[in-house]
């Protein structure tokens, strides 16, 4: 409850809320408020104005924008959320495995970490889409495979502030298990922190995915995704501007409310911020202390 209110305070917040909350709906929704085939050809109206019709007007094809925009949301957006939920949750369970037992067990998965996250994110997506071939699954995958270390050593470094505290140790001492302490004292504490480090990677992994498509390498014609229809209208950007502004704004908007709704909760979820008033930004950023742990 007092997540929710210190959050209510927060305008910009909760506008941010409301259009994730109303662009995962749109998505979700998609065949239901399209108005139009997303895929379907009509070279009769290529490059058509928007009208009442076509509220967002037509593409080099025909097809209606404002459809190819709404299905847009599922592997721009509702895709993006699904691999981060998978490596949240493997980051998780290696990261309370480590930041929990330490010794061996977090030696090792360190480690494993460290080779993940020697190489640029975007190189080693590069090497995996190449070696897997182009697609949006591919890339997804490849998101999976590069991403979870990262989420591991923050998680880690979340775990470890908690782990030496007196009541773990009274609780150890009582004998209650490792499950039970983990699942009790560390998961209620640390979620703070798993939900702003996720809210935080939505946007650039949206921004990221946006970029290998744009590129061609990940939604493959006809299929709608915004960075398609980027590439898509780069070949009139100067004859036609306007076609390149639809999926542009969304990118935008989607990216800033993720960004702005990730500050509001780690303000929301943190006490030292709310009482002294700082910006999120101003403290330490969170894969710099993982790192230096």
């Amino acid at each position: 409850m007092n997540v929710w209110k210190n959050s209510a305070m927060d305008k910009m917040g909760q506008l941010s809320l409301i259009v994730v909350v109303g662009v995962i709906i749109a998505g979700l929704s998609a065949p239901v408020l399209a108005p139009h085939d997303p895929l379907a050809v009509q070279m009769s109206l290529r490059y058509a104005e928007p009208s009442w019709e076509y509220l967002l007007g037509n593409d080099q094809l025909g097809r209606c924008i404002l459809s190819r925009l709404l299905y847009g949301i599922r592997p721009s957006v509702l895709a993006v959320l699904v691999v981060l939920l998978l490596s949240v949750l493997i980051g998780a369970i290696l990261g309370f495995l480590a930041g929990y037992f330490r010794g061996k067990t977090d030696t090792r998965i360190m480690r494993i970490c460290d080779v993940v996250l020697s190489f640029p994110g975007y190189v080693m997506t590069l090497a995996m889409v190449g070696i897997l071939g182009v697609g949006l699954e591919n890339i997804l995958i490849a998101f999976v495979l590069t991403k979870w270390a990262w989420f591991t050593r923050v998680i880690r470094t979340s775990v470890l502030q908690y782990t030496e505290m007196d009541y773990i140790r009274f609780a150890r001492t009582t004998g209650m298990g490792h499950g039970a302490i983990i699942r009790r004292h560390l998961i209620p504490v640390t979620f703070a922190d798993i939900a702003v480090t996720a809210s935080s990677s939505v946007g650039s992994m949206i921004l990221q995915i946006s970029g290998f498509s744009f590129l061609g390498l990940g939604i493959q014609a006809p299929q709608a995704e915004w960075g398609m229809m980027l590439n898509e209208a780069r070949e009139v950007m100067f004859t036609r501007p306007e076609m390149m502004l639809p999926p542009a704004i969304a990118i935008v908007i989607v990216v800033s409310a993720f960004h702005f709704l990730a500050d509001s909760l780690q303000v929301a979820l943190d006490p030292r911020l709310r009482q002294s008033g700082l910006q999120p930004d101003r403290l330490p950023d969170q894969q710099e202390v993982a790192v230096r742990l």
